[in-house]
């Protein structure tokens, strides 16, 4: 028995000489004409534009949430720090009542006073290190190659 032909129609008369797989069942395609160069230049400041503005509102929105986290913050930051004001008193009132009769309440009373004063001056030196690290970090000149006038008001 013979091979069937190539070249021979298919059975159901139907050819398949002009596909290719399915990328091209017509042949090649036809090349689409090229694109003005004004349409290319309108296209890319159109693009830009729309770029522009949603980084506008990307800022926008950035600059909101940011409000509203700091506006919370010094609300619960208010909250936290007269809760910890009325402990200290407490503290304070507690650790004179304790003393008092060992030693007198007038010693007594200078000892907290002492003591809290001595707390109140090392938080103090704490904060004026940390408002330090945060003008530097918000310096124009960080690499101190110029006159820095953040620098001046130091």
């Amino acid at each position: 028995m013979s091979s069937p032909d190539p070249n021979t129609p298919a059975p159901d008369g139907r050819r398949f000489d002009g596909v290719s797989h399915g990328y091209a069942p017509d042949g090649r395609p036809e090349t689409a004409p090229p694109v003005p160069l004004e349409k290319i230049v309108g296209d890319v400041v159109d693009n830009l534009s729309a770029t522009a503005r949603a980084e506008l509102a990307l800022l926008e929105a950035r600059g909101e949430l940011a409000l509203h986290g700091a506006s919370w913050t010094a609300a619960w930051g208010t909250i936290a720090a007269c809760a910890v004001g009325i402990a200290m008193l407490a503290l304070a009132f507690g650790a004179i009542l304790a003393l008092a009769p060992h030693v007198g309440p007038f010693v007594a009373t200078l000892i907290v006073v002492a003591i809290l004063l001595a707390v109140a001056g090392f938080a103090g030196w704490r904060a004026q290190h940390s408002y330090g690290d945060i003008r530097t970090a918000l310096r124009r000149d960080l690499t101190n190659e110029g006159i820095d006038p953040d620098a001046a008001d130091a």
